[in-house]
């Protein structure tokens, strides 16, 4: 889509004025508009800028300041009804192209919604944890899905109530997604329409209305009998003896799998672990050590695995599986989901539910329910508010009657 401007010299008048005429060129067809109060003197006219020069001293002031605004703000305008048309993907007309240049508000550019997404994205890259892009990078390639399968194209002022109900039906309907998972990808829409609202790319506030609020889920984790179990089963291959040390030592103290993973040497001292956490960014997080989390690091010390083995967290929820199966952890569990109102239950044996996650879920349950403060608890594994943390302390309770009605019950 290309624009000139030429002189209409079979229209001059009587006293030597001719119209300026612009051409748009556009898929192999010419649009031709008339300027209305632009004529001059065609010596006036510099053919190649396709502007007016400007006036000389002997001559009638020839108006070439006020002219040449109108005919730049015409080009620019056309260079922005080009990228309208193609971020928006609208096929060019000339009904169209006339439309826009005779509206007199100026028009509003849409930013193409996926390469905003990913600008979003990279821009925060570098300041955001690791899994955050994970699951940015994973949320926008289910709404490129979204796009491919419905052929809804999202525009930014468009992400309103009736693209929310649209998506939603499309999640639940055909998708079959879970409602956490589906608050999850909201979540971080929301928060990708108010990165780009701040940087002037949208006007539309209505995604603030959008709620998708997570479901309370089962919490899982070992007991106590079942984790001394998995801490003392002599596999044979060693390949599980240190997917399951590992995984113990989350369980012993609390840790997240990223700062077992990062731990160094330098991070363990007497009695205690001392670590900047990495998700929290919390310094000098202290979690003091007890036996078995000790017999675990006494067990590499001055090997090449010292603090501990290295694993990735692929393998480790794989393996780890693998370990609980052969200790027998194969109760069948039950665990519910609603995708929308949709109810779907699984029952699977308890060893496939057991993840990286699950390591420390388990302390904070087996803790609480040995006796442990929260206030302790809370403490080691670095929780701040209460809602979440208030499920371990809810499955505590429940333990510790199961406990009573399995022992004083049947006295």
């Amino acid at each position: 889509m290309e624009v000139s401007f030429y002189l209409r010299k079979e229209l001059i008048n009587k006293k030597g004025y001719v119209p300026i005429r612009m051409h748009i060129a556009f898929n192999g067809q010419l649009l031709k508009k008339s300027i209305k109060g632009l004529s001059i003197k065609p010596d006036h006219w510099q053919e190649k800028r396709m502007r007016i020069r400007q006036n000389r001293k002997n001559e009638e002031y020839n108006y070439s300041v006020e002219y040449n605004e109108i005919l730049q703000q015409l080009e620019d305008k056309i260079a922005d009804i080009k990228r309208y048309a193609l971020l928006n993907k609208i096929a060019l007309t000339k009904d169209f192209i006339i439309e826009k240049l005779e509206q007199k508000q100026k028009i509003h550019i849409e930013h193409d919604f996926i390469e905003t997404f990913q600008e979003f994205i990279d821009s925060e890259k570098l300041v955001v944890a690791p899994n955050t892009t994970k699951a940015r990078v994973t949320a926008i390639n289910f709404l490129k899905n979204f796009i491919e399968d419905t052929s809804c194209q999202i525009i930014l002022d468009n992400v309103n109530m009736s693209f929310f109900e649209v998506f939603r039906d499309y999640c639940y309907g055909k998708k079959e997604i879970g409602n956490n998972y589906f608050a999850k990808i909201i979540s971080i829409l929301k928060r990708f329409m108010s990165w780009a609202e701040e940087r002037g790319y949208h006007k539309n506030q209505q995604y603030v209305k959008f709620k998708a609020p997570e479901e309370e889920i089962e919490v899982i984790f070992l007991s106590a009998k079942e984790l001394m179990t998995l801490y003392n089963y002599d596999f044979k291959v060693d390949r599980l003896k240190k997917v399951r040390d590992f995984y113990c030592f989350g369980c012993f103290t609390g840790l997240r799998f990223s700062d077992i993973k990062n731990l160094k040497s330098s991070n363990v001292f007497d009695d205690c672990i001392k670590i900047n956490v990495k998700k929290t960014r919390e310094i000098d997080h202290i979690i003091p050590l007890n036996k078995y989390s000790y017999e675990i690091l006494d067990k590499y010390k001055g090997t090449i695995y010292e603090p501990l083995p290295i694993i990735s967290s692929q393998k480790l929820n794989t393996y780890i599986k693998e370990c609980c199966k052969e200790a027998g952890f194969d109760t069948p569990t039950t665990i519910s989901r609603y995708s929308g109102n949709k109810r779907i239950d699984v029952t699977i044996p308890k060893y496939q539910l057991i993840t990286s996650h699950t390591a420390r879920k388990t302390f904070a349950t087996v803790s609480l329910v040995l006796g442990m403060s929260e206030r302790f608890v809370k403490s080691v594994t670095g929780h701040k508010g209460d809602s979440s943390f208030n499920r371990y302390v809810k499955i505590a309770n429940e333990e510790i009657k199961k406990q009573m009605e399995n022992t004083w019950d049947k006295l």
